[in-house]
């Protein structure tokens, strides 16, 4: 059952991701530097970012249900909460390293960060769904 919850859990993380970022789309592509084609759509059609992105949230979903059953995270409400927390306090101030030491925009770690912040929420509560 465990898997289940954690493969469950990382489809709604990377489900919330595709609906985040088609919503920022024109300003995440700007603040990352982005090069578009005149529909405005990225120029590098590559699938690659996308399995990275699949893999990374499994990992990040996985250590979540580790970390919750070591904790005692076993409500929705406390799930909920402790994802907001782990995106807002470990994962965005991990990005907004990256980007200020790669020279990017603050914009794009508000972006950034605040897909990690409710998607690592939509994990945590997910995940005490099962």
């Amino acid at each position: 059952m465990e898997l289940i919850s954690v493969i469950v859990a990382a489809a709604a993380g990377f489900g919330f991701g595709a609906i985040w970022y088609m919503a920022l789309a024109k300003l995440w592509t700007k603040a990352a530097g982005i090069e578009v084609d005149e529909n405005g759509r990225p120029r590098n059609t590559s699938a690659k970012p996308y399995i990275m992105a699949a893999i990374a949230m499994v990992l990040v979903a996985g250590m979540m249900r580790h970390v919750f059953a070591l904790a005692g995270i076993d409500t929705f409400g406390k799930g909920l909460i402790s994802g907001l927390g782990i995106g807002l306090f470990f994962i965005s101030p991990w990005i907004m390293i990256n980007n200020g030491y790669g020279g990017r925009t603050f914009k794009l770690t508000i972006i950034d960060g605040g897909y990690a912040t409710f998607g690592c929420a939509i994990i945590g509560a997910v995940l005490m769904l099962f």
